[in-house]
């Protein structure tokens, strides 16, 4: 019963810390987005270079997630990178090589459509509402890339992306929680 108890506080904290990350994010654009997104675009692309992956995992953006576009039609330029992106399957996803046209998916969020090819990602860049004490990802709560992390033999090299750094010192991950190799944030 007190494990339950500790088990249920912790919960309320770490979605109390989603709830105020969130609303930091979405107070967060303003004209300035624009610049603070290319600045991490170019930090970003540096980490790209300097791992150069055959396979990476990027996003489409929602309005409050670093727009990562551009690098993902740079990178389509190359003949060396293969880019996907996730496509929503169940309580997960699958990750998909971008191509145009996308459409509105599960979430309301675009994505490509479905592929069945099996691809080991080598980078994932992963967008992210928090970070705890330990560099661990608080998302929107969906559980989404947990499960697809829990789902590969190998972990990729995982940066996560933010426009503006929400951090705790708290540790309100749980052990199934993804965990950043490289932070870049503005």
């Amino acid at each position: 019963m007190v494990l339950y108890q500790l088990r249920l506080k912790g919960f309320k904290v770490k979605n109390k810390f989603r709830i105020e990350s969130l609303n930091r994010l979405k107070n967060s654009i303003n004209i300035r987005t624009l610049s603070k997104d290319k600045r991490i675009c170019v930090s970003l692309l540096k980490q790209i270079d300097k791992f150069k992956p055959k396979n990476i995992l990027l996003y489409i953006p929602m309005d409050m997630e670093v727009n990562v576009l551009p690098i993902i039609n740079e990178l389509r330029k190359k003949n060396n990178i293969n880019v996907y992106v996730p496509f929503m399957v169940g309580e997960s996803f699958r990750p998909v090589k971008f191509r145009l046209p996308l459409r509105r998916g599960k979430f309301n969020i675009k994505e490509p459509k479905n592929s069945f090819l099996k691809v080991n990602i080598d980078m994932a860049i992963v967008p992210v509402v928090g970070i705890d004490g330990i560099d661990k990802r608080i998302g929107f709560g969906k559980g989404m890339y947990d499960r697809y992390y829990a789902s590969l033999n190998h972990k990729p090299y995982t940066i996560f992306t933010q426009r503006v750094l929400c951090k705790t010192t708290e540790i309100l991950s749980d052990d199934y929680d993804i965990q950043a190799d490289d932070i870049i944030t503005n």
